[in-house]
């Protein structure tokens, strides 16, 4: 592992400022570029300590605040550990927000994202990965198909509503993905069901997508966030190994 820097940055948007947290080896020297889709509860101390491992292995990571035109970071008033169990207002705070974010503002928004990875002389010239986690898994899987020519690998990790009724489900997009993908499922999460993902499998597969697409057994919907009552520390590990693997093949 290396040394990290982290630090917050502001990325312009078509709609306004996103603003983001940043981490990236303490060289200054460019590496290659990791988009990091958050979660609904956003950007906090859990998701830069992930950020920042990543970095650690040679990676330059941006995390934008995907709610930002609800507020800066912390759009939420959230506790140091999430238990929306022990308090539902939580997702009353969050669900409007995450039904505002569109398709279409998603598309827009990435699009600045990229641009702003591309432009950053902390970033090795080429394509960027994309990793994401719950609804971020979403946001990769649209990402790397709205941008083929930019995107050469996507991790998505307790991805739920991967595949829905809607004509904008995630699964629908395979024919326009090229980066290689990767997604591990949890299998107690009641939002991707076993059916659902074999039905994702099959539609990447057609495609012809180069991927993985794993079940983790006896995990929990959040797996990976430490700071939620879902981590799970064997899941998350196993998680790592394949994102990790996922870049180095890439890179």
């Amino acid at each position: 592992m290396t040394a990290v820097q982290g630090t917050d940055v502001d990325i312009a948007t078509a709609d306004g400022v996103a603003d983001a947290y940043l981490a990236h080896p303490a060289d200054g020297l460019p590496h290659p570029g990791v988009l990091f889709y958050q979660d609904a509860f956003g950007i906090r101390p859990h998701l830069k300590a992930m950020a920042d491992r990543l970095a650690g292995e040679g990676y330059t990571v941006l995390v934008p605040n995907v709610f930002y035109r609800h507020g800066r970071t912390p759009v939420f008033d959230l506790p140091e550990f999430i238990d929306p169990s022990a308090d539902p207002t939580i997702w009353q705070q969050i669900m409007p927000v995450m039904m505002s974010l569109t398709p279409e503002l998603t598309d827009r928004d990435s699009a600045a994202y990229l641009d702003w990875l591309a432009q950053s002389p902390l970033v090795a010239d080429g394509p960027v990965a994309i990793t994401g986690y719950c609804m971020g898994a979403r946001l990769a899987m649209r990402t790397a198909a709205a941008f083929p020519d930019r995107v050469a690998a996507a991790g998505g990790f307790h991805g739920g509503r991967m595949v829905t009724e809607d004509a904008d489900s995630p699964h629908l997009l395979a024919g326009r993905v090229t980066a290689e993908l990767y997604f591990g499922f949890a299998d107690q999460d009641q939002s991707m069901t076993e059916e659902q993902i074999r039905t994702f499998q099959e539609a990447l597969d057609t495609a012809g997508v180069r991927n993985t697409c794993e079940i983790y057994r006896g995990a929990d919907h959040g797996y990976t966030q430490a700071d939620t009552p879902a981590y799970s520390a064997e899941a998350s590990e196993r998680h790592w190994e394949a994102l990790l693997g996922l870049l180095k093949r890439t890179f």
